[in-house]
């Protein structure tokens, strides 16, 4: 069928440039000649714009998503109006989680093949929360996908109520790593005054054994997220602790020194955290 239409459009446009000069292509016009002969022939021409336009946007979104996974583009507040509904789709969609189960892989490469352990109680790796092992997927349903500006009393309004689930590829991979012998340390940007919902979210849906979960005090709210992430491995190292790899899914959370061997970003397209 798409065969079909795609060879009669492009008859159809051999023959309307006989017709009429005046169309082109490139600026998906029709000459007022064409419509006076033959007024049907603005059907077509809104199905090919239509088409022509959902593709460039399509393009322009995946552009805008990869590039913001690579880290050139920086400090968005809002996801661009024309991107979110492809947020959406991506984000609920199994790309998303395939997208997500690649890096664990890779995670698991990693750690089959790269990490011995001394076994001193002094190897660690470092978790972080939302969008990482919890999912706030649920609230942005309900909050643009990222298109309105972020209310954060809102959000923690939301958080406070423990009903984030888990993330099920980074819940596998947590008890591998855990019962693998490295102390686990979550380390999330989220406040202090969240600890016990914080808590009972990662309880209830499955996370456990952790060594010490690192929320923002008072004295680090105002701090930039990538220096308390580094202020936070920098007390590690100080404790004699080797950081063997890092997830998260903000690249604020690895910036900075000290570097540990490995960091694993996974994906996010809905806010970006400096």
């Amino acid at each position: 069928m798409a065969k079909c239409l795609a060879l009669a459009l492009i008859i159809l446009g051999l023959f309307i440039g006989l017709v009429s000069p005046q169309w082109n292509i490139l600026n998906l016009g029709w000459g007022k000649r064409v419509e006076e002969v033959n007024p049907e022939w603005n059907i077509l021409n809104r199905i090919l714009r239509e088409k022509v336009v959902g593709d460039n946007l399509k393009n322009y979104f995946e552009s805008w998503r990869i590039n913001v996974e690579l880290n050139n583009i920086r400090g968005f507040s809002v996801v661009p109006q024309e991107c979110v509904e492809h947020v959406k789709k991506y984000m609920t969609s199994s790309q998303y989680k395939a997208d997500s189960m690649r890096a664990v892989e890779e995670i698991r490469l990693y750690l089959s093949g790269c990490c011995t352990l001394k076994g001193d109680g002094k190897d660690s790796w470092i978790f972080d929360i939302d969008e990482t092992l919890l999912s706030t997927i649920p609230y942005y349903k309900k909050h643009g996908f990222g298109g309105e500006k972020l209310n954060l009393t809102s959000l923690e309004a939301w958080m406070k109520q423990s009903k984030a689930p888990a993330l099920d590829h980074t819940l596998e991979l947590f008890h591998e790593i855990k019962n693998r012998g490295f102390k686990i340390f979550l380390v999330s940007s989220r406040k202090e005054s969240l600890r016990s919902a914080t808590v009972d979210n990662l309880v209830n849906v499955g996370y456990h054994g952790w060594t010490t979960l690192k929320l923002r005090g008072f004295d680090d709210e105002l701090v930039e997220v990538k220096k308390y992430n580094s202020k936070v491995r920098e007390e590690l190292v100080d404790e004699g602790y080797r950081i063997w790899g890092i997830v998260g899914d903000q690249w604020s959370t690895f910036d900075g020194l000290p570097i540990p061997n490995r960091t694993f970003k996974l994906p996010n397209s809905i806010y970006y955290k400096a």
